[in-house]
């Protein structure tokens, strides 16, 4: 079963920004990209690094140690080395707060 869990204030990450928070016990990297909040988790497929340690570049995320891409929008793996998505989360803005769906 899911739960939405508060994350921080809305303004939190800024446009085109990687933010580390933790939803329901899960490391999570939170963007802002177009205006909207997509959430995923803040580990890489292939390294076990985090993610919101990288590169946020016209809609992915570039993991900071072999530079695998992943689309923020759906994780989906984007070039080499890695090959397996990356779980992503539902978000939503609250009264001024972003909450992520875990």
């Amino acid at each position: 079963m899911t739960q939405w869990h508060d994350v921080g204030p809305d303004g939190l990450v800024a446009e085109g920004e990687v933010v580390a928070v933790i939803a329901g016990g899960k490391p999570i990297a939170l963007f802002l990209h177009e205006g909207v909040h997509f959430a995923i988790h803040d580990l890489c497929t292939h390294g076990n690094t985090p993610l919101s340690d990288g590169w946020v570049e016209d809609g992915c995320i570039e993991c900071p140690l072999h530079q695998g891409k992943f689309c923020i929008r759906t994780g989906e793996a984007l070039t080499t080395p890695v090959t397996e998505p990356v779980a992503t989360f539902a978000t939503r803005v609250i009264d001024g707060r972003v909450e992520i769906e875990v």
